[in-house]
């Protein structure tokens, strides 16, 4: 054989071993970062995730108990914090400075930051909101034209509602549900936009009666696990054992109980 054609062979493989021991460790050193996973969601959002009332640097709820599930189903310790409010959850997500969002609806810009774990492991229905003397008439999406709406800031209601609403409808953002809630209560806005278990939680806990929603749903949503794209833990592997651990359960339902309990203990630490 050709000496250079025995040189480059050589080469090639080498090459190809050097390729092998460099995914190797890359490996290696990203089990070695993922000894645990640190998690947060929306903090308003009962019956799903609300601060736990005797740890406010914790969250807890239906999607809280779905994070402790996960962590035995993949042997590894998950966290479950407060992170600020909603807005600053998605921030944190951006700089990688937590690994999982627990319950976030699919958007195109969130996906620039964060990967989706399919399948979702929950359905939302988002409502329209308005006092109870209100002749707000809605069936769809154009009867909100010309109303001046409310909803909290940086909340997604699907990628076609969300589009449909820049380009067309009034509403105004705050940083908490409670404020939204109270701007609706004292007329400084027509309607709100919003999940309709957790807006009925806070509203509850807060006192604020004289409230209605109105049928036919403004969207159907479904909630997903997110993993930031800075994570350290954010590997082939962990997004395939992740992607597992949602499918089995989903097919458990594992959240029609996890719901049911955290409604009762909503109601509880409200009385």
């Amino acid at each position: 054989m050709d000496i250079s054609k025995t040189s480059c062979f050589a080469g090639l493989r080498f090459l190809s071993l050097c390729a092998a021991a460099l995914a190797l460790a890359t490996s290696a050193s990203a089990n070695e970062n993922c000894t645990r996973l640190q998690a947060t969601g929306n903090p308003e959002y009962p019956p799903f995730l609300w601060r736990d009332p005797e740890d406010e640097t914790k969250l807890i709820g239906a999607n809280a108990d779905l994070m402790q599930l996960l962590s035995k189903e993949l042997g590894i310790p998950i966290e479950v914090r407060y992170g600020g409010s909603w807005a600053r959850v998605q921030e944190e997500a951006k700089l990688g400075r937590i690994d999982l969002i627990a319950g976030a609806f699919y958007t195109l810009p969130r996906q620039d930051y964060m990967d989706y774990m399919y399948p979702a492991f929950k359905e939302t229905r988002t409502v329209i909101w308005t006092r109870a003397d209100a002749s707000l008439k809605y069936r769809k999406w154009s009867d909100l034209v010309g109303l001046q709406g409310v909803t909290v800031i940086n909340n997604s209601f699907g990628e076609e509602f969300d589009r449909y609403a820049k380009e067309s409808l009034k509403i105004s953002t705050v940083p908490s549900l409670e404020q939204a809630l109270r701007m609706l209560e004292k007329s400084r806005s027509n309607y709100l936009i919003y999940e309709e278990d957790p807006g009925m939680a806070y509203a509850a806990k807060l006192g604020i009666g004289g409230l209605k929603t109105i049928s036919p749903a403004v969207t159907n949503e479904n909630l997903y696990l997110t993993i930031a794209h800075k994570s350290p833990c954010n590997t082939g592997e962990m997004r395939g054992r992740l992607a597992k651990a949602m499918y089995k359960f989903s097919k458990q339902n594992v959240m029609v109980k996890l719901v049911e309990t955290n409604i009762q203990l909503w109601r509880k630490q409200t009385k």
